[in-house]
């Protein structure tokens, strides 16, 4: 009785444990008093951090809150809420950013083809649009001159994709032969996102299903482009389910840091080119594909052309930059699900084409030392050509420098909540590492709100098991409220799996469930110690 009342809300999610839900998809919870009355809602005048990183995902909620005429489900019109967000999720938002943005990034892949008067397009299915497109520019939202986009839905009636995990693929690879058989493009980057998408749930047959879907439209593919004269690039922007359990035997549903594939297949009748021998990174793809396009690559390109000189290798040709979404290199065949798929037509390109693997995780791609990769950093470096230094490792560096607690727009939600005498909310995912923030930013707010003298602090945590041990999310909510005791300051006051919270596909049904939530209180009921 006393961890049910010391610890309601993880408590309450080893219950939804219990009947049948896991993190991702669990339904809203919401603290409540002994007479049934929420705890801890977001209310007019309130101050609300949004600690969560990488950004994509977070907008929607965002817009919910801050955007004037918001109208994609019933709001409370009067609610006036004052909002920081740990980055920049979206430039039109209409709040405080903790840390902005260093500024775009110049003379990526793309910029430099357009320089050149070439034609490009992007090709890919929704659920990895941001990364072609806004990550792979360099940060910048708009297309460059000569670019052009097809971007096809991925499926929208299915809750989890393991329930489709063909996913769009077939769409997609549609998409690209068409623009192969166009002609018109000097440069053509797909995406074909099954493997990781997928990947993420706990479902070894639809994992297998997906990479022997993305396999056979690989064969598909690069029959196209063998035929119209087009060299072909494949790469990964990180591995997910090569490795697909922990050390001891437990189910492992993030991303790795394994190598990625790097191959270059030429035309029919051409002869394969010579890669370079040693080791590489994601960043040297760009220069690579620079170089096969006969242009040079810009100063500020620290990557280099994984391509030897040889008499062979004319510059100026057509190029298919072709990345399989979380397709990571694992010479094992223990706990590989991409061994276990059997994919005949990677293999059988592996055996007949040039090949290397490329480092796409650590420091390689921006990211702390001997952490995984994920697909923002990976597509991002795969178009800067350069390490380019993320969000995660600014905002850990000013944790550890002791910056990050005299941050002044973070300041500005804490003391205007003291001054205005309302509450600071603090919402995002729950993980010791997800790709969208950290349980240490959390850690890091509360002890500034402590030592500004600020206990109305409520803490809205999202769910995601994604690269955490099963039933992890009880584990780390736990850590929070034992945090609070401790500290003397904030409540967890509501749970809701990141599937409700985090989208970016326009789901609005799942964003007002979370609205409901953390301003309405609507949810199964955890009764606090009062």
């Amino acid at each position: 009785m006393e961890e049910n009342n010391s610890f309601p809300m993880s408590v309450a999610i080893k219950d939804a444990y219990r009947c049948g839900e896991e993190e991702e998809g669990m339904g809203p919870i919401c603290l409540v008093k002994s007479d049934n009355s929420p705890i801890g809602r977001i209310c007019s005048g309130d101050y609300v951090i949004f600690y969560d990183i990488r950004g994509e995902r977070e907008i929607e909620l965002t817009q919910a809150f801050t955007s004037p005429g918001f109208d994609r489900f019933p709001i409370n019109i009067n609610l006036r809420t004052k909002w920081v967000t740990m980055i920049q999720y979206d430039s039109d938002l209409n709040v405080k950013v903790a840390f902005p943005p260093l500024g775009l990034i110049h003379d990526t892949l793309s910029e430099v083809v357009s320089n050149a008067g070439m034609r490009q397009i992007k090709i890919t299915e929704s659920e990895k649009s941001t990364h072609i497109t806004y990550f792979m520019n360099g940060k910048r939202e708009d297309t460059f001159p000569g670019e052009d986009r097809d971007l096809i839905p991925s499926p929208a009636d299915v809750k989890n994709f393991d329930q489709s995990p063909q996913m769009s693929c077939a769409e997609v690879t549609d998409k690209i032969i068409e623009a192969i058989r166009g002609g018109g493009y000097d440069l053509i980057c797909a995406n074909l996102a099954n493997i990781d998408v997928v990947g993420h749930i706990e479902n070894r047959d639809a994992i297998i299903e997906a990479v022997r879907t993305v396999d056979h439209h690989i064969g598909r593919i690069v029959k196209e482009a063998r035929a119209a004269d087009i060299f072909t690039v494949v790469v990964a922007d990180h591995g997910t389910v090569e490795k697909w359990y922990y050390p001891d035997g437990k189910i492992d549903t993030g991303h790795t840091d394994s190598p990625v594939p790097f191959m270059i297949i030429s035309p029919d009748g051409k002869q394969s080119m010579e890669l370079i021998h040693g080791e590489g990174g994601l960043i040297d793809v760009a220069p690579t594909v620079l170089h096969m396009l006969g242009l040079s690559k810009p100063d500020v390109m620290t990557g280099k052309s994984l391509i030897n000189s040889c008499p062979s290798f004319q510059s100026g040709l057509k190029v298919l930059l072709l990345i399989v979404d979380g397709w990571g290199y694992n010479p094992s065949n223990e706990g590989n699900l991409i061994a276990a798929a059997q994919t005949k037509v990677m293999n059988s390109l592996m055996e007949k084409n040039p090949w290397m693997c490329l480092s796409a995780s650590g420091e390689s791609v921006g990211l702390p030392a001997d952490t995984v990769g994920n697909s923002e950093s990976g597509h991002l470096h795969l178009g800067a050509g350069r390490i380019v230094p993320s969000d995660r490792v600014r905002i850990e560096n000013s944790i550890k420098d002791g910056s990050f607690y005299s941050n002044n727009n973070l300041l500005w939600a804490i003391r205007g909540a003291i001054n205005d005498g309302t509450n600071l909310h603090l919402i995002g995912i729950v993980s010791f590492y997800s790709s969208h923030g950290s349980i240490d930013y959390l850690f890091a707010l509360m002890e500034m709100a402590k030592n500004e003298g600020l206990d109305r602090v409520f803490i809205h945590s999202f769910l995601g098991r994604r690269g955490e041990r099963p039933e992890s999310g009880a584990y780390y909510v736990r850590q929070i409220e034992e945090k609070t005791k401790q500290m003397g300051t904030g409540r967890v006051v509501s749970v809701i799996g990141r599937y409700w919270a985090l989208d970016r596909e326009h789901n609005w049904d799942r964003i007002e469930k979370t609205y409901n939530l953390i301003v309405n209180g609507k949810g199964r009921r955890a009764i606090a110690k009062i």
